[in-house]
């Protein structure tokens, strides 16, 4: 195998033992982000089963930090099993993390909710992400490394591009036992107890994962390493207390891997959430209109994975970024008109405005659901977002209730902390609120009313209708996006793996890539529903994909080199 990973021999097959290396560490890869993505397939019904006793709105923004409180600690398991793997292998390694996973995700099928134990529902369930997070953060490295250090010279992109693959599979494995529990019962039983079906089936996947990788041996490239007695003693000090691999490090996180993470979070997971909150289309449907873009675009992983070891990593990388960043408003908004075109008729006929005086408008996201929305300006606005609404602000002058515009119809809010409060009848034309006297709580029942009631009479959809749905024109949009995807992704590990000598590699690469997907790719979904809800243009929370992406393709551009030509072997 020595001779295999030195020589540039672009045209021999690829050997047996080739091929069982990049199965198993693939196989058992694609286990382990099946894994940690039913959490994030499952964020609506796990928000109303661990996060229960706060608002939806506050409940689904819970959800989605748990999810990223497991990339928030990626990093710490790349360091934590990055050194180890830099010291004593990178098989036995990724049999640890594996085991973390599998177990962490079981023991989320078994948890109790929040109606059964209360607060330590939740508390738990954080608990276990984290240890999936730091599971994970030392898996990826180590899978890449291992099939990187097996390629031959000149095929390293074609054969790390199957790894690069794991991550959508895992998310389409989950996707479809998901779809297959659902149709399988009623929403109300999936809601109740199904969904605990496929983190519990997650067992069987350890098990499958473990017995593949026990009959893997360690790496042609360590094994050398460790015979000729160069291992780092202190890969933590080499990877991240000598400029000359620091350097390497930040400019493979800023000028690649953040770019590449917003890249692969917006195309995937963040389209799932545009589907399902922001257009309000079913989950079945939604799902299935993923998988299928997954399915179609997969294969490009390979393809410019093989593609890289003709051209370069570089320029394959940089195209996708830079194709992100041209298009994705128009893509999105093209995805609103065949998704649900009914709201889109319905923004483009009767916007809807918040006209308020802005000193009393808060910012309308709420992650610890302990905020009290009791201004006009809130009460409006927290109205429109959980309905996913967008609307657009105007100013009043200091003092006015605020009130929202659908059309022509002028709905006036309500302040909800004084006595007396606007009245909520429905009006036609501008101009400020005029006082009131009743109640707040009748108020709010006649606000929510008039509300419920304009947007009805313009069109807006409570739910996108599958009858006005394209399903095939919005496939093909969600599969442009996958292929963006595949750009960015498919030759990057063995770009990262090409820039670190074999000494401290599984360390020096890890802590970049979990970094950038872990804390750029994976507050991604958290962040930009955050925004849309603060804004209400349910567009503006790409700007935080475009806006990293910018950044990586300037960086990678100016100072990230080429790094096909690179023989692993010289580099350590």
């Amino acid at each position: 195998m020595a001779y295999a990973a030195t020589t540039a021999d672009t045209t021999r097959p690829m050997a047996a033992e080739e091929k069982k290396v990049i199965f198993a560490s693939s196989l058992g890869t694609v286990f382990e982000w099946y894994d940690f993505y039913l959490y994030g397939s499952l964020a609506a019904v796990i928000s109303k089963q661990f996060f229960s006793g706060v608002n939806p709105t506050a409940a689904f923004i819970f959800a989605l930090m748990a999810f990223a409180a497991g990339f928030a600690v990626r990093p710490f398991g790349a360091l934590v099993f990055g050194r180890l793997g830099d010291l004593i292998g990178r098989k036995y390694t990724f049999l640890v993390t594996i085991l973390i996973m599998g177990a962490s995700t079981f023991i989320v099928g078994i948890l109790p909710g929040y109606a059964s134990i209360g607060i330590a529902a939740p508390v738990i369930l954080i608990g276990l992400r984290l240890l999936q997070g730091l599971a994970l953060g030392g898996e990826y490295g180590g899978a890449a490394t291992y099939v990187a250090e097996h390629a031959p010279h000149g095929r390293r992109g074609a054969y790390t591009s199957w790894i690069q693959t794991t991550a959508t599979l895992g998310l389409f494995l989950s996707l479809l036992v998901i779809l297959g529990c659902r149709v399988s019962m009623s929403p109300e039983a999936f809601d109740d107890w199904g969904w605990r079906i496929p983190f519990l089936l997650s067992i069987v996947l350890l098990g499958v994962s473990v017995w593949i990788r026990m009959k893997l041996s360690e790496s042609p490239a360590f094994k050398r390493m460790k015979e000729e007695g160069k291992t780092s003693k202190a890969p933590l000090t080499e990877s991240f207390g000598q400029w000359k691999n620091l350097k390497v490090v930040l400019l493979a996180l800023f000028g690649l891997v953040a770019g590449q993470a917003v890249v692969w979070y917006t195309g995937q997971f963040y389209a799932l959430f545009f589907l399902t909150q922001t257009l309000k289309v079913d989950a079945q449907p939604a799902n299935l209109m993923i998988a299928a873009a997954l399915l179609l675009g997969t294969p490009f992983f390979v393809i410019f994975g093989s593609l890289s070891d003709r051209i370069g990593r570089k320029p394959i990388i940089m195209a996708g970024l830079l194709l992100a960043i041209v298009t994705y408003f128009p893509i999105f908004k093209a995805i609103t008109h065949y998704a649900n075109p009914a709201l889109e008729q319905a923004i483009a006929t009767s916007p809807v405005v918040v006209t308020a005086d802005p000193n009393e408008c808060s910012f309308q996201f709420n992650p610890v659901g302990t905020s009290k929305f009791t201004s006009s300006c809130d009460i409006a606005k927290s109205a429109l977002v959980r309905r996913g609404i967008p609307y657009s602000n105007e100013t009043a002058p200091t003092g006015t209730v605020a009130q929202i515009k659908v059309g022509s119809t002028v709905i006036p809010s309500y302040n909800a902390s004084a006595a007396p409060a606007a009245p909520a009848s429905v009006s036609v034309g501008h101009g400020p609120a005029p006082a009131a006297a009743a109640p707040a709580p009748a108020a709010g029942a006649t606000f929510e009313k008039g509300v419920a009631d304009a947007l009805k009479t313009a069109g807006y959809p409570p739910k996108a209708d599958p009858a006005q749905t394209n399903a095939f024109m919005t496939i093909v949009l969600l599969t442009v996006l996958v292929i963006y995807v595949t750009m960015v992704y498919a030759p990057i590990a063995a770009m990262l793996v090409e820039l670190f000598p074999t000494r401290i590699r599984y360390t020096s690469m890890s802590l970049p890539y979990h970094i950038g997907n872990g804390w750029f790719g994976g507050f991604l979904p958290t962040t930009s529903f955050a925004i849309v809800a603060a804004t209400g243009d349910i567009y503006s929370g790409l700007w935080y994909p475009i806006i990293i992406a910018a950044a990586t393709l300037v960086i990678g551009l100016l100072f990230v080199r080429e790094t096909k030509d690179v023989d692993i072997y010289a580099n350590d």
